[in-house]
């Protein structure tokens, strides 16, 4: 497919992101016709492939992170289980954007994404614009780390950091550290730091939400079909352990049964040197490690005004039906590896559809 007659000015799309979900809209995008720089173009933020993957801690191997899927046209294949997740991820994406010769432009930070008079969208990134037909946002959610509010969180002299500045465990080693969240990374952040000789506390608003159900493709398809609800009703997306639980895995049992993994509760303030539990007891820590999620990237899109009053983006499919020029990639139900494909296929789909219709009226 080329451009639209009397379009060469005008992208057909713009996918911004190059992660799971931005590669694999960019590889239909190819296979169905699009010139890579002529008809498109992939912007990313990252200095190198990998998408967030890239920024992972070393001590997250392939074998302990989320399955990785592959990317349509290029099998994963079975890497080694011990290798870091960071160094795979950003090895295979690498190979896929040479692969199919992808049009990724990096490292591009967008701002704003604008609507035009004459009904194209503006793209703007510092001083350089792409204007486009229709733009495919995979954006995802690890550039915008999310710290809540606690009282005195300003006056705690130890350290803080987010799962977004991890390292290695071996920082903390023989001090005292609090591990703030009730997601599976605040569970692997647990075990690492007692492996490394860390004494751990962790804090949670709520038990944690253990299950030993078998995470099959039924219970997963309830988990999408209940994200894309609320996905549906303009609501924002629910954090992931919300909608799956953790599961009760052997390394999992065991942390249990070390008291590793058991919540002391809910934390209601910091202190200067701690933090003050819910059942008033003082915990004297040395650092605070914030495993409290991210949320969707999504403030460059704000002048489009997509948000509902419920907070989130209302979406059929990956369509936003504030404005159908957009398609969200990689945000609500299809926020995993697997989801984020399938969704990078359907977001092409409906540009190559799109553009068929726009060629139509043409002719």
């Amino acid at each position: 497919m080329s451009s639209l007659p009397g379009a060469t000015p005008t992208l057909a799309t713009v996918v911004i992101g190059a992660g799971q979900a931005g590669l694999s809209a960019s590889g239909h995008l190819v296979r169905g016709g699009l010139r890579p720089y002529q008809d498109f173009v992939t912007l990313d933020a990252n200095e190198g492939p990998g998408g967030a993957w890239r920024h992972r801690w070393a001590s997250l191997t392939l074998g302990k992170a989320h399955a990785v899927h592959d990317l349509p046209g290029l099998p994963l294949g079975t890497p080694d289980p011990h290798e870091p997740a960071s160094t795979v991820v950003s090895r295979y994406y690498g190979d896929y954007e040479r692969r199919f010769a992808l049009p990724v432009v990096r490292p591009v930070h967008v701002d704003a994404v604008t609507s035009r008079p004459d009904g194209l969208l503006d793209v703007r990134a510092g001083q350089r614009t792409w204007t486009t037909r229709t733009l495919i946002n995979a954006t995802g959610t690890w550039d915008k780390p999310l710290w809540p509010y606690y009282p005195g969180r300003e006056t705690f002299t130890g350290r803080q950091l987010h799962t977004h500045d991890f390292v290695d465990a071996a920082e903390f080693a023989g001090q005292s550290v609090v591990v703030v969240g009730g997601g599976l990374s605040a569970v692997q952040f647990l075990l690492q730091l007692a492996d490394a000789g860390a004494r751990t506390t962790w804090v949670t608003r709520r038990p944690p939400d253990w299950t030993d159900r078998a995470f099959d493709p039924e219970w997963g398809r309830a988990v999408e079909d209940r994200v894309r609800d609320r996905t549906r009703r303009g609501l924002p997306p629910e954090s992931v352990v919300a909608a799956t639980g953790i599961p009760l895995i052997g390394d999992y049992r065991a942390g249990i049964d070390a008291g590793v993994l058991v919540s002391a509760g809910p934390m209601v303030a910091l202190t200067a040197d701690g933090v003050l539990l819910a059942d008033g007891r003082q915990v004297a820590v040395d650092a605070i490690l914030w495993a409290t999620g991210f949320r969707h990237a999504l403030d460059h899109l704000a002048p489009l005004k997509l948000r509902e009053p419920g907070g989130g983006i209302r979406t059929e499919g990956v369509v936003v039906e504030a404005d159908p020029r957009v398609f969200l990639v990689g945000y609500g139900a299809s926020a995993s590896t697997l989801g984020a494909t399938r969704a990078g296929r359907e977001a092409a789909r409906g540009v190559l559809t799109a553009l068929g219709a726009a060629a139509a009226t043409r002719t």
